[in-house]
């Protein structure tokens, strides 16, 4: 086991991370609030504490902004009202929590990123650490500090090498009157990828082009953007001839089709077909790719979305039994809760009067609904990814279902030997989406973090992975017995969803950072990262192993608002070198 080291504390969200986490602590959850409240006299003169109080605040009421400046907002509400009492609220722009307040504020003034949008949200919070649901979203873009007409340098000296089947590229900084905050990557004059800079870091000056045909001459040049879309001068061009076959181990991408909703879970059946979930319309697609014929099988019954993250989410079926069973293991959110159920498929068609649910109680809000199910290899126990429902003190809760990897039997039994009596197996989690068992039965798990570091874990059985005293290795990190992360990926860079593991790497698919990520599984740490696709294909949402010994891999552009098909995405099979 690793422990936790403390590392830097970071600015901004993460002073607020920590305050947020002690007014939490110091109010605890609906339990600890139960065993520290003032006792009770009864008629026979005995003490007894009050019930627990567990009714969450209603939800903020109007929320709304005004003094929109380049680099500030003022951005209020309505009371929520509570049976006991409103202690604070927590202000959020797209799922990342920037400030807290106490119970009688209304209204903040916020820092913001001038020409960045966000979507701004709050929660209201009780002392008993019941936390609302959250309010609908007011979208904002600020507008430039300074008008800017002034494009950046053409970028010099690129250059570029040949490997198998990909290109690496290099060229040298332009510069920017303001600052350059992206390079856009052209082959053969369409746009191949994008090298995004976050606030304050410029963005590199390398790129790898992957998946290309063997022995072809490519054309590319490079031209840089800053914040108000001002494009450089193309750089020079070069040519670059691909080698005679793939020695890389990221080789062709072939797009098998395309979806006007979320592709969220995805699993290849014994025919090597496959199902996946549709996240906004709540319904199963059964995709041949031989072909790329779909068919829905059928709508999964009472789903709801969040506004945001949550929906029809998590799809698996059991390796050593869907053969004889046909059951379809999915996680969703539903009006009240998220929760997990199993529906027969039968002559292609999604059973829904065999419905079971076998988890349920698992809190939904706007974010932060984790979602991922994975099968051990052996069959025998179903794992989840839940998430905190923003409120990090469920994450601490060992009764709480959420903030979790939670582990049940496949009809939703608790196994005699998980570490609480429950279905937890691990906590400390703030919003995990992946889990991938290796080549020796060990669980991997991806994380959201907030605003500072995404991680992936290696899971144990009652583990604590440390939210939200900890958010990757920053924060208050010396608590006895958190686990460190094996890795850990700048959100900017990252805000990675699935993870898949294949000969030995895990490859990890990144939204905000709209890449894919390979890395090495070396013992019990994580080595030689390389990201593929930056920019290329968008927000990447979930990778699953192919039958052929590839990946699957979809795109989640155009979501975050519950609204059916309305993006624009897709799902590619990836040839993967030795």
């Amino acid at each position: 086991m690793t422990l936790r080291r403390r590392g830097p504390a970071g600015v901004g969200y993460a002073a607020v991370l920590a305050a947020t986490a002690a007014t939490v602590a110091a109010a605890g959850s609906p339990a600890a609030y139960a065993a520290t409240a003032p006792a009770t006299g009864t008629a026979a003169g005995t003490t007894v504490a009050p019930a627990a109080d567990t009714t969450p605040p209603s939800v903020p009421g109007n929320p709304r902004t005004s003094n929109l400046t380049c680099n500030s907002v003022t951005f209020a509400w309505n009371a929520s009202t509570d049976n006991v009492g409103v202690t604070a609220y927590d202000v959020y722009h797209d799922g990342q929590l920037i400030t807290s307040v106490g119970g009688s504020t209304l209204s903040t003034t916020l820092t913001v990123v001038p020409s960045v949008a966000w979507g701004l949200y709050v929660n209201a919070r009780d002392a008993a650490g019941n936390v609302s649901q959250a309010s609908k979203t007011v979208n904002i873009t600020p507008p430039p500090c300074q008008n800017d007409s002034q494009p950046p340098t053409a970028p010099p000296t690129l250059a570029g090498t040949a490997s198998g089947t990909s290109v690496r590229l290099t060229w040298s900084a332009s510069t920017d009157n303001v600052g350059v905050t992206a390079y856009d990557v052209y082959r053969d004059g369409a746009l191949a990828g994008t090298v995004s800079g976050t606030a304050g870091t410029p963005p590199g000056t390398s790129f790898t082009d992957s998946g290309l045909a063997a022995s072809r001459t490519y054309r590319y040049y490079v031209v840089a953007r800053d914040a108000q879309a001002n494009v450089s001068a193309h750089s020079n061009e070069i040519s670059v001839k691909t080698g005679a076959g793939c020695t890389n181990p990221v080789c062709g991408v072939t797009t098998v089709t395309s979806d006007t909703d979320i592709p969220w879970g995805l699993v290849t059946l014994p025919d090597r077909t496959v199902l996946y979930t549709r996240r906004d319309a709540h319904d199963i697609i059964h995709l041949n790719p031989a072909t790329g014929a779909k068919t829905t099988i059928g709508t999964v019954p009472n789903v709801q979305g969040t506004g945001g993250e949550g929906g029809l989410l998590g799809l698996e079926i059991n390796p050593k039994s869907f053969a004889s069973d046909h059951w379809l293991y999915i996680m969703h959110t539903s009006p009240s809760d998220n929760r997990i159920v199993r529906i027969t498929f039968e002559n292609n068609k999604l059973v829904t009067s065999t419905e079971q649910v076998l988890l349920s109680g698992i809190l939904r809000n706007k974010y932060h609904d984790g979602g991922r199910l994975r099968f051990s290899p052996d069959g025998k126990h179903l794992f989840a990814t839940a998430g905190d429902g923003q409120n990090g003190a469920n994450a601490q809760d060992k009764k709480s279902l959420n903030g979790k990897i939670l582990r049940i039997n496949p009809d939703g039994s608790i196994p005699s030997d998980n570490p609480f009596g429950n279905a937890v197996w691990s906590y400390g989690h703030r919003n995990p989406q992946g889990l991938a068992f290796d080549s020796q039965g060990r669980l991997w798990e991806q994380e959201f973090g907030n605003s500072i570091m995404d991680e992936t874990n290696l899971i144990t059985k009652g583990g604590n992975y440390g939210w939200p005293q900890c958010e990757g290795t920053s924060g208050s990190c010396d608590g006895s017995g958190l686990i460190a992360p094996k890795r850990t990926y700048p959100v900017a860079q990252g805000s990675c969803s699935g993870i898949t593991i294949i000969r030995n790497a895990l490859y990890v698919a990144c939204q905000r950072g709209e890449r894919l990520n390979r890395l090495v599984i070396n013992g019990s740490s994580l080595t030689n990262l390389t990201a593929y696709f930056q920019g290329t294909y968008g927000r990447i949402r979930t990778v699953e192993p192919a039958p052929d010994g590839g990946m699957w891999m979809t795109t989640s552009n155009g979501d975050k608002d519950s609204t059916a098909n309305n993006s624009n995405t897709k799902i590619f099979h990836v040839d993967l070198g030795g």
